[in-house]
């Protein structure tokens, strides 16, 4: 194992220590949702709304796909993985994290390309694209971490499809989620980014400039799964709230695609 590995390793499993001694009383009694970063915003919401409907409280996790990920590898305590893509939900159902049977794909998302409002300007995403005329001389491009992280990996899959991300990679700020790299760009601390059109929708002081061709990468899906161990009644009846009518018009307002 490396010694990257190792330490990435100890920080999940201290992480996971933390979450067991801290957790409030009652804690064991509710379930724990681990959500993409993206789904913040909606998942807080039909929380919410569960709770209205049924008395109970439902506790989230958000964070990029692939650290909630290896926390459940980690041994981290949950009953709902959703992801905000594929790749690591292969990767949960790889490690026998997650019940493969459970899988459903209610939602997806669109790639965007924003900018702070005060500076924006609409612009045209194709392989004519001259990206490092549009980012200026230091203009800095923030998106997910490219090899790892969700949004990041679409974005460079599509910059990559666009014959453009071998010119813009020195450019590229490598965020741990995506809605650190939309502080990067709400702080002015990035010309621009590459997010998901619903993160773009939440923030006060950044403008959508462009959106990527569907054809430039794979479409942005959301697989839930219920995680092993964990598929009893209390589980199951939250994962249904949250592919059910209810939630699906949350998603819509969110400007998520419910399928």
């Amino acid at each position: 194992m490396s010694l990257m590995s190792r330490s990435f390793r100890v920080a999940a499993i201290a992480m996971v220590a933390t979450l067991l001694t801290h957790a409030p009383a009652g804690a064991q009694d509710r379930i724990t949702v681990f959500a993409a970063a993206s789904l913040t915003n909606a998942f807080q919401d039909i929380g919410k709304l569960y709770k209205a409907q049924t008395g109970k409280d439902v506790a989230f996790s958000f964070a990029a796909s692939s650290a909630l990920a290896k926390q459940l590898e980690a041994g981290a305590p949950a009953a709902i993985f959703a992801s905000a893509d594929n790749k690591w939900m292969d990767y949960a159902e790889g490690k026998d994290l997650t019940l493969k049977a459970t899988r459903v794909t209610p939602i997806g998302n669109s790639l965007v390309l924003i900018m702070p409002a005060d500076k924006a300007r609409d612009v045209t995403i194709d392989k004519s694209f001259d990206w490092l005329a549009f980012l200026g001389a230091d203009g800095r491009l923030a998106t997910g971490l490219t090899d790892s992280v969700p949004a990041g990996i679409y974005a460079k899959t599509a910059l990559t499809s666009l014959g453009q991300w071998d010119k813009v990679r020195e450019r590229i700020v490598g965020a741990e989620s995506v809605r650190a790299a939309l502080a990067l760009v709400e702080r002015g601390e990035a010309a621009a980014g590459i997010v998901y059109s619903t993160d773009a929708a939440i923030a006060r002081n950044v403008k959508v400039v462009a959106t990527f061709p569907a054809d430039s990468h794979p479409p942005v899906e959301y697989p839930f799964e219920i995680v092993k161990g964990q598929d009893n009644a209390d589980t199951r009846a939250f994962f249904d709230f949250l592919i059910g009518p209810d939630a699906s018009k949350v998603y819509a307002q969110y400007g998520f695609v419910v399928k």
